[in-house]
């Protein structure tokens, strides 16, 4: 391990192992608490996601995308709820159907399905 692999604690001394993920293009972050969406519905769209993936090739390779449930975004109006980073894009009103419509269109296509959008945060480069 080099010293860009981990980092001192403060008042400690020791060293602290920085963590790794596996490469990806996207991470979809998904509201999954109870004051978003009635009947487990946002849980429903998460749970559907890796299937999804499978199928629109966003699973693995260069447009894989990582997903991740969240509990509460503090929006807690027209969930389901998901924001896709690093594009800063809020999605509102994800029903199944809506969530296929953000794969095809915005994972795949690169487009940004603006009549589902109710927030867009400025994008960063690196």
């Amino acid at each position: 391990m080099n010293h860009h692999d981990s980092t001192e604690k403060p008042g400690t001394g020791a060293l602290v192992e920085k963590p790794k993920l596996g490469s990806y293009r996207r991470h979809l972050l998904v509201c999954t608490g109870p004051r978003c969406s009635a009947n487990s519905e946002a849980q429903a769209v998460f749970d559907s996601l890796g299937e999804r993936f499978k199928l629109a090739g966003l699973d693995q390779g260069e447009l894989r995308v990582k997903r991740t449930r969240v509990s509460c975004f503090a929006a807690c109006k027209g969930g389901p709820i998901l924001c896709v980073q690093p594009d800063g894009v809020w999605y509102y009103n994800v029903t199944p159907e809506n969530m296929q419509r953000i794969v095809d269109q915005h994972l795949v296509g690169g487009k940004v399905v603006t009549d589902l959008v109710f927030h867009q945060g400025p994008t960063l480069t690196a």
